[in-house]
């Protein structure tokens, strides 16, 4: 995904506590999009709007730390092995990927579906974890995969799980970076929060992608301190408005009380 410059985060203004520095470092290495192995200070410096010789030194201190590694020969960087180890430390401190894997690996396996685990950043949902099935009609995406969250059904989903006031903060931020398209989408977001309030799941045919279709439900954990959210999904071809309404998304929803039920603290037991 091609970093482009309304996905940074709003100006922090006259905030003290803010370190200018350390978050122009952040936005390089979130400027390297899928699939682009190399970049080098000018590209850098386009798609963050950082002058280039602020690139050049945030780029040798990020090489010295392990973040990126510098190609003499081209003179342009790639990520470094500091960041893949950073993810994985995120990734091993979520216990929820330990407890929800073995019920969507088991709803995949019996829907032939991909069935995915994901959180917010920024414009898009993340996959922290996916099972598949076996199928021939497969979407195979996989952990750390990017879907808009505004044409998913995931993200979608995630949107119904928030509070009116954090999904209004959220809704005003994807209507700046969608700008054209956002009446139309925002359309898509409204019935979505109409299915949610039906049927406590929502979906979306062929939205994201004009093959594929998917059903989705927020988790809201802690009551409500963190929302992340589930989907299944595959080709459009099988799963028609009918399977998703009436059979996907009820048996969704079990996979969501099964996974809360076992996040839920158990009760200590006094001896």
């Amino acid at each position: 995904m091609q970093h482009t410059d309304s996905d940074a985060p709003a100006s922090p203004g006259k905030d003290r506590n803010f370190v200018t520095a350390l978050a122009r470092g952040l936005e390089l290495l979130r400027a390297f999009g899928t699939g682009e192995e190399y970049l080098g200070n000018a590209e850098l410096s386009n798609r963050t709007r950082i002058p280039r010789p602020t690139v050049s030194r945030l780029t040798y201190t990020l090489t010295q730390l392990g973040y990126l590694q510098h190609n003499t020969h081209l003179e342009k960087y790639r990520l470094g092995p500091g960041v893949l180890a950073l993810g994985y430390r995120f990734l091993g401190n979520m216990g929820i990927r330990e407890i929800a894997r073995p019920h969507l690996q088991k709803f995949a396996e019996a829907t032939d579906c991909n069935v995915s685990l994901g959180g917010a950043d920024r414009s898009d949902m993340v996959y922290l974890e996916t099972c598949h099935g076996s199928g021939p009609l497969i979407i195979r995406l996989d952990v750390g995969s990017r879907l808009p969250i505004a044409t998913s059904a995931i993200g979608r989903a995630w949107l119904c799980g928030l509070t009116e006031s954090k999904r209004e903060q959220v809704l005003q931020v994807l209507a700046q970076h969608h700008e054209r398209d956002w009446p139309a989408l925002e359309a898509g977001i409204q019935q979505s929060l109409e299915d949610y309030a039906q049927h406590g799941f929502c979906f979306s045919e062929q939205d994201w992608q004009r093959d594929i279709s998917a059903v989705a439900m927020p988790l809201i954990l802690e009551d409500g301190a963190e929302v992340m959210a589930i989907n299944c999904g595959g080709s459009s071809v099988r799963l028609d408005h009918d399977r998703l309404v009436h059979n996907l998304g009820p048996r969704l929803k079990e996979v969501a009380a099964q996974i809360k039920q076992e996040l839920a603290p158990k009760p200590r037991i006094v001896r």
